[in-house]
């Protein structure tokens, strides 16, 4: 399962076009106990960062990443197209790997400043629920950003709080 949820981010650095533009990157202050990953540097248009949280036994529960990707000067991005084409890689990601999901309706959702969009997805296995998985995003003029968060049932519902609070924190 810790499989799916490395190959449910991979996506998130090819979702955008975009072109180079040198500017800060955003910041989130991770919850107290996260892990902090160290991700290979990306392309400079691109920007990710990732945290972590670990159970007892040092297995990964949680993941929440958070992406920023310039936007070519003068292109208007298709925010909820994204999102869906996004959902849909997720989809199919898990549906490949055995697993079933389903995805609320893509609503408005706060984005740090910025008013986004947000849609969640519950993986089932053999009917059981396994992962929940929620992605927002959001654009600005020369930016655009997701931020995704997934996570073992159980983890996911008891890191409500670290993840208000993360969300709570972008910097944009």
């Amino acid at each position: 399962m810790i499989r799916l949820l490395k190959s449910v981010f991979v996506f998130l650095a090819l979702s955008l076009a975009v072109v180079f533009s040198a500017s800060a990157e955003p910041s989130i202050t991770w919850p107290p106990g996260w892990e902090v990953e160290v991700l290979p540097d990306s392309a400079p248009p691109v920007s990710r960062q990732r945290a972590v949280k670990l159970d007892a036994d040092g297995n990964r529960v949680m993941v929440m990443e958070l992406t920023m990707t310039q936007v070519e000067a003068g292109h208007q991005v298709n925010l909820h197209g994204v999102l869906l084409e996004m959902r849909k890689s997720i989809q199919k990601d898990f549906f490949r790997s055995g697993y079933q999901s389903v995805c609320n309706r893509i609503h408005p959702a706060a984005f740090g400043p910025l008013t986004g969009l947000e849609t969640t997805c519950t993986v089932t296995e053999n009917g059981r629920h396994v992962l929940s998985q929620t992605l927002v995003a959001a654009v600005e003029t020369d930016k655009a950003y997701v931020l995704s968060y997934a996570g073992q049932v159980e983890a996911y519902k008891a890191s409500a709080d670290d993840i208000e609070s993360a969300r709570n924190s972008l910097k944009l």
